[in-house]
């Protein structure tokens, strides 16, 4: 999901942040009138591109403006379990992916220590507490501010500094997320600065870019922000797609491979998606034949995946794939093959 971070102007470690790495001089001295100011678009933009990210633990908290400390304890879908790393998520998500079908409740051993995304360590001592964290979080998101999660600087990053008369006075070696928010949020009113680009940074993709200035920096941003929209909007659809097939059979509607609709081969099965992540085939006219088990997942990137597994060698092991889901409603789920898209499937509900 989207990452949102609080974006507060807390300065406590900026002055430390900037006077350890300034220097008197530099090799690039003289005025620039491109310089920026506290104010200016890109200084909004590096500030928060270096916010503190608390997204990864968002199936706890549902607050990626606060990244939790450990140790903690919290009662998972009504059992206690005790948090030293980030090593323990694996096995919160496993008490939470047990059923596809329940609504997952975390309650925190209060209190508890949050990291905000200025950095900042909050003691939070109940839910009321931790609720107004994030109601803070979602009113820094509606006005603009939150935090732009998609692109990582690679750092050190160096950032020429100026006055009023665009004169340089210096320059600053940043080393980390944290010394260049505090740069950012320690900007006073008369200083300004440019970015010594070029500079590298890595999207949520993966993709490695180079920069050479703020213009090209702000196209970063929004080619990498659409992108970020598009798989919201494909996680949406992934939990509606499987809200759907959940406890519910289904019947081959068509099953077009080379061209030729080979539906009538499974005319005679029902396929059941249970709440359990398995699949049951069964063969609803002959009753001797044994039932075929297999699993099934629903993900998403850009798009929207269902996995069926049946396993090989038996009467529906053809319905095997990662399919893409084309379409779907209540009744009917459209698949098309991840890696041909001449092989179709389509279920309708029974």
């Amino acid at each position: 999901m989207k990452t949102l971070k609080l974006f507060t102007a807390v300065a406590f470690t900026a002055i430390i942040g900037f006077t350890s790495c300034q220097s008197e001089e530099s090799s690039e001295v003289g005025t620039n009138p491109n310089a920026n100011s506290s104010t200016s678009k890109t200084a909004s933009n590096y500030e928060r591109t270096a916010m503190n990210d608390g997204s990864n633990d968002d199936f706890l908290d549902g607050n990626a403006c606060t990244e939790l400390l450990f140790p903690l304890t919290a009662t998972v879908n009504g059992q206690q379990i005790t948090i030293l790393s980030k090593l323990d998520f694996s096995a919160v998500l496993n008490i939470m992916g047990e059923l596809n079908d329940d609504s997952d409740s975390v309650t925190f051993n209060f209190p508890i220590t949050v990291k905000t995304s200025s950095y900042t360590e909050v003691v939070v001592n109940n839910q009321s507490d931790l609720d107004a964290l994030k109601q803070e979080c979602e009113n820094a998101a509606s006005q603009g501010q939150d935090a732009i999660s998609c692109i990582d600087i690679d750092f050190p990053v160096t950032m020429l500094t100026y006055n009023v008369g665009l004169e340089q006075t210096g320059s600053v070696v940043l080393q980390s997320e944290q010394k260049l928010y505090a740069f950012m949020t320690g900007l006073q009113g008369g200083e300004l600065f440019t970015v010594n680009y070029p500079i590298n940074a890595t999207l949520s993709n993966g993709t490695s870019v180079q920069i050479n200035s703020d213009a090209e920096f702000q196209n970063s941003i929004s080619e990498c922000v659409q992108t970020e929209e598009e798989e919201e909007e494909a996680a949406a659809s992934a939990e509606e797609v499987e809200a759907v097939v959940t406890n519910t059979k289904f019947k081959v509607e068509s099953f077009i491979t080379a061209g030729v609709n080979t539906a009538t081969d499974y005319a005679d099965w029902s396929i059941e998606f249970t709440n359990d992540l398995k699949l049951i085939a069964k063969n609803n006219v002959n009753a001797t034949v044994s039932e075929i088990e297999g699993t099934y997942k629903v993900s998403s990137e850009m798009a929207v995946f269902l996995n069926v597994a049946f396993g090989s060698n038996n009467s529906v092991s053809a319905l095997n794939n990662n399919w893409v889901v084309t379409t779907y409603s209540n009744t009917v789920v459209a698949l098309q093959s991840k890696t041909d898209a001449s092989v179709t499937l389509t279920f309708k509900k029974i």
